[in-house]
């Protein structure tokens, strides 16, 4: 335990679970939702061994006499164990009582909702500020505070983050030698598709199946490609696409799994006339994108893989805005706001980030590869703080540079590396 970092996670924790007498850590495998979990646990039961479940199965009144804060690890290998919390909370349980922890939604288990009594925080891989390879300077939730001072330096460069992508976020596979930790993500793709999905209802010609359209969806990456178009990528030169229904099938399994994590479209309280609704396509992790699409960090620099969607689109640039997603993600939990995308229908306006609180502030990100933004880079930010005044907090370009600081135009440039939550 002397070991455990901090995740952003933890300050939720710590400012809910007082207060909350179950909270459920939900994500993909290999998260850390375990690790961050028995930091504050008294009593472990661990529903992926047979004695815990044994004795949880004998016992279930050990739920309420054990010492807490009681964590139940992956819940959802036993279904009926989130009843008896459910149930334990209607009882009166106290404050900070239980913890539970699932890697899968189990699809069609007779459980209750636990609206009201389990609260759900969603745990994803390594944020770039959790990586520890620098000191964020700028934080999200003082952006919505208002906090117009933007600074800092670091010497994170492209080459870096060209490492961080392919190093992926898994605080399990991110320290290995990069031919281990290559062989590691091969594995947990190759597990997912041969066994994980088994669970989920996708069987037959899954495998392999399944593994060509997870591949055509990360060619898919950043962008708001149809699941017709990554269904045909997934079968080049095959007559046989796969059917609809299918194509549905892979995406609430892995959805099921947490593996993917799409960006939704923003519906504003503002007239904004002909937007966009189609969600942004997300792998959990970048790296396993990278893997899927055989891209090392060579390849990822020559930019030589043809993504979906414009022609424009590069590997690289793709996957740096899945690594700034993925952070803004976890940042914008922490804040109490949401993730959204802007793209109106004709694509003449499109905004690639929007942070949402339901108090009606928001923050728009665009994220650039280059060191220092053009005019034409923040036309699109300049566009919406214009439309919508003073619910949009603030405006910024997330880039690959050295410096964090503010346009003339009142534009900030923030290097990914000196963001934080």
């Amino acid at each position: 335990m002397d070991s455990y970092r901090r995740r952003v996670l933890d300050s939720e924790l710590d400012e809910l679970l007082p207060d909350l007498s179950a909270i459920a850590i939900e994500g993909p495998k290999g998260v850390g939702k375990t690790a961050t979990a028995i930091q504050r646990a008294s009593t472990v039961f661990r529903m992926d061994t047979a004695q815990d479940v044994e004795l949880l199965t004998a016992s279930p009144a050990l739920l309420a006499t054990a010492p807490g804060p009681v964590l139940i690890d992956e819940w959802q290998r036993r279904p009926e164990t989130w009843d008896l919390v459910r149930r334990a909370v209607d009882d009166g349980a106290v404050g900070g009582r239980f913890l539970l922890t699932g890697s899968a939604t189990p699809k069609g288990a007779a459980i209750h909702s636990g609206a009201g009594r389990i609260d759900t925080l969603r745990m994803r891989p390594l944020s770039f500020a959790e990586r520890g390879i620098e000191s964020p300077t700028v934080s999200l939730l003082q952006l919505f505070q208002g906090e117009t001072g933007v600074g800092g330096q670091t010497p994170i460069a492209l080459p870096d983050y060209v490492s961080e992508i392919v190093s992926s976020g898994f605080p399990g596979i991110r320290p290995l030698p990069p031919r281990a930790r290559r062989q590691r993500l091969d594995g947990y793709i190759q597990r997912v598709v041969e066994h994980e999905v088994v669970d989920q209802g996708v069987v037959g010609r899954a495998p392999a199946r399944l593994r060509a359209w997870m591949a055509a969806y990360a060619a898919a990456t950043a962008s708001t490609a149809s699941n017709t178009a990554i269904g045909r990528a997934a079968s080049p030169g095959d007559g046989d696409l796969p059917a609809r229904s299918t194509v549905e099938r892979y995406h609430d399994a892995l959805t099921q799994l947490w593996l993917l994590d799409p960006v939704p479209a923003w519906l504003p309280g503002n007239d904004f006339a002909r937007l966009a609704l189609t969600p942004k396509h997300f792998l959990a992790d970048p790296a396993l994108a990278a893997r899927l699409l055989d891209l090392d960090e060579e390849r990822l620099i020559r930019a030589e893989t043809p993504m979906l969607g414009p022609k424009d689109r590069t590997a690289l640039g793709s996957l740096f805005e899945a690594l700034v997603g993925l952070s803004l993600q976890t940042y914008a939990q922490a804040a109490e706001a949401t993730l959204h995308h802007l793209r109106t229908r004709d694509g003449g306006r499109e905004i690639d980030f929007i942070v949402h609180r339901n108090d009606g502030r928001n923050l728009a990100f665009e994220v650039k590869l280059s060191d220092a933004p053009s005019d034409h880079d923040v036309r699109h930010l300049l566009w919406l703080k214009k439309e919508m005044g003073d619910s949009l907090m603030d405006v910024a370009v997330v880039n690959t540079g050295r410096d964090a600081y503010r346009r003339r135009d009142g534009v900030a440039v923030i290097p990914l590396a000196l963001l934080g939550p």
